[in-house]
C-alpha cells in the first residue's frame, strides 16, 4: 500500500483537476447559453429562406414545362466528384464530439469511393485537420478559428469556392457533415445535401409571402436565393455544431467533476485505512518495546 505521503499528494492533485474540471463546466455552460440563443434566432431566417426558395420553386415547376434550368435544383445530375465539408471543433475536451463526426465523415468517403466518385475534402476545426493529416488523408481546403468563432462573411466566402465549382460542372454534389445540438444532454449527427437542392418533392402550398414575380424573373431569383441559401447553411451549420461542441463539453467537465469527487473518495478510505495500520504498527512496536524491558 502507498504510504501516507504519496496518497495526500494523489488527493490534492485529483481535487486540483476537479476544481479545474468543475470551472471549465461553468464557463461552457454560459457560453452555451449564448451559443443556443444565437442558433435559435439564425434558424428563423433559415427556415424563412426556405419557405421562400420553395415558393418559387413551387412556381417555376408548376408554370415552366420541365421544371427549372438551375444546376443549382438538377437532383438527378450524374454523380462524379463530390465536396464533403467536414465541421469539427478546434479544441477537445469535450467526449466524442469530435470523433462522431470524424467516422461519419470516414464512412461516407468509403461509400463513395466504392461508387467510384471522387471526393474533394473541406475540412473546417483542427481537431480533423490534425486527425486528417496524421492519417495522411489529403484535404483540398482548411480553415482554423471558423468553427470557434462562426462569423457569416468569412462562412459565405468558404462555401463559396463550392458554390463556384459546382456552378461551373467540377463538382456534382456538396455535403456538409457537423454534430449539431438537439438539446442540453444531446447532440445529433447531421449530414445534409446542400447541393443540389432537391426541389421535386415540393408540394403545392398556400402562398404565404405577398411578393409578385415577373415571369422571366423567375431563374434569376431562384439562383439568388439558393446561393443565400447555401452561405447561410454553411453559416447556421457552424452556429448549430458551437452550441452542441459546449453542451458536449459540459457533459464531459461534468462527468469529469464526478469521477474526481468518486476518485477523492477512493483516495480518502484508502488514506484512512493507511493511517490505521501506521497507528496500529507504531503501537504494536512501542508494546513489544516495553514487553522486552521486563
Amino acid at each position: 500500500m502507498a504510504n501516507l505521503k504519496e496518497i495526500k499528494l494523489q488527493i490534492s492533485s485529483v481535487k486540483g483537476t476537479q476544481k479545474t474540471t468543475r470551472a471549465m463546466k461553468l464557463v461552457s455552460q454560459a457560453k452555451l447559453k449564448r451559443a443556443e440563443e444565437l442558433a435559435k434566432r439564425s434558424r428563423v431566417y433559415a427556415q424563412k429562406l426556405d419557405e421562400l426558395v420553395s415558393e418559387i420553386a413551387y412556381e417555376i415547376n408548376q408554370n415552366k414545362v420541365g421544371g427549372s434550368d438551375s444546376r443549382f435544383v438538377q437532383a438527378d445530375l450524374p454523380v462524379k466528384t463530390v465536396d464533403i465539408i467536414c465541421v469539427t471543433a478546434d479544441k477537445g475536451l469535450c467526449g466524442g464530439f469530435n470523433v462522431t463526426t470524424l467516422k461519419t465523415t470516414l464512412k461516407l468517403i468509403r461509400e463513395y469511393k466504392d461508387q467510384r466518385v471522387a471526393v474533394r475534402l473541406r475540412v473546417v476545426g483542427r481537431k480533423a485537420i490534425d486527425f486528417l493529416k496524421y492519417n495522411g488523408i489529403e484535404m483540398v481546403d482548411e480553415v482554423i478559428g471558423l468553427s470557434a468563432s462562426p462569423d457569416y462573411k468569412k462562412a459565405a466566402e468558404f462555401i463559396d469556392v463550392s458554390l463556384q465549382d459546382f456552378a461551373i460542372g467540377k463538382t456534382d454534389r456538396v455535403v456538409l457533415i457537423y454534430n449539431g445540438f438537439k438539446n442540453m444532454l444531446t447532440q445529433e449527427q447531421r449530414v445534409l445535401q446542400l447541393l443540389p437542392v432537391d426541389i421535386s418533392t415540393i408540394e403545392e402550398r398556400e402562398l404565404k409571402s405577398s411578393i409578385e414575380y415577373e415571369p422571366e424573373g423567375h431563374e434569376e431569383l431562384l439562383n439568388a436565393l439558393l446561393k443565400k441559401y447555401v452561405e447561410y447553411s454553411m453559416y447556421y451549420g457552424l452556429l448549430d455544431s458551437l452550441a452542441a461542441e459546449h453542451s458536449a463539453r459540459m457533459q464531459a467537465m461534468d462527468n469529469a467533476t464526478k469521477n474526481a469527487s468518486e476518485r477523492v473518495n477512493e483516495l480518502t478510505v484508502q488514506y484512512n485505512k493507511a493511517r490505521q495500520e501506521s497507528i496500529t504498527t507504531e503501537l504494536i512496536e512501542i508494546i513489544s518495546g516495553v514487553e522486552a524491558l521486563k
